[in-house]
């Protein structure tokens, strides 16, 4: 299969979006009320059974996909727990490289939305939580769909001891730095070295030339 002929994002943007401080700050002090799926419920009860009978440390893969991610990062951490989590059902049912088969993952379906107040109501010791090539949104009309520009971003800020992001687009890692140092958390922003890609989505941006950056912070 080729992966060179990956596009590079086009967005109407040139900066960090002039709202965002705003939205920001509107969230960060905001009650985030919307009601809890029940399908995300029913599905954070039976992880989270398997989470507190674990014995070990917890790593989250928000976005997870297909689940590559999920079970690459379980083999580079075999006495963890790692949970990938992604609101399509058909992409994490999904056959995968038998190579990267173990034993210590979950996947999950569940509306991240939701799901990460549940992490945070159920006081989760999440050791790593990672969110690889989120949907960018890149046109500025979409900046509140972004994470970071989200009313659940005071709660995937509450998850993890650490947190990192990759992704092809620099001004969304830059957002989202953004708005973690409005949140008080400093973070590090760097170029992604050519390695071993993630996700299927890393390979594409590898194969057809395109620089990664990854956004690391501890929370």
């Amino acid at each position: 299969m080729s992966f060179g002929d990956s596009k590079a994002i086009i967005s109407n943007q040139p900066g960090i979006h002039e709202s965002l401080a705003g939205i920001v700050h509107k969230h960060l002090n905001t009650e985030f009320q919307k009601p809890i799926s029940l399908h995300t419920k029913q599905a954070f009860a039976e992880i989270d059974a398997k989470v507190k009978a674990f014995d070990g440390p917890i790593i989250l893969d928000s976005c997870c996909g297909v689940g590559q991610s999920t079970r690459i990062i379980a083999k580079q951490n075999p006495d963890a727990l790692v949970i990938g989590v992604d609101k399509s059902d058909n992409r994490i049912s999904r056959n995968v490289e038998d190579s990267w088969q173990v034993d210590n993952y979950q996947l999950v379906r569940a509306d991240l939305n939701d799901f990460y107040r549940l992490v945070v109501a159920a006081n989760w010791d999440v050791d790593k939580h990672f969110i690889l090539y989120p949907n960018p949104w890149p046109k500025s009309k979409h900046v509140k769909r972004r994470w970071h520009g989200s009313a659940v971003f005071p709660y995937i800020i509450k998850v993890g001891k650490t947190l990192e992001l990759r992704s092809n687009w620099c001004l969304y890692l830059q957002e989202f730095q953004s708005a973690l140092a409005l949140a008080g958390i400093e973070s590090e922003l760097n170029e992604l070295a050519q390695a071993q890609p993630l996700t299927p989505f890393e390979a594409k941006y590898q194969a057809s030339g395109q620089q990664c950056w990854s956004l690391s912070a501890k929370l």
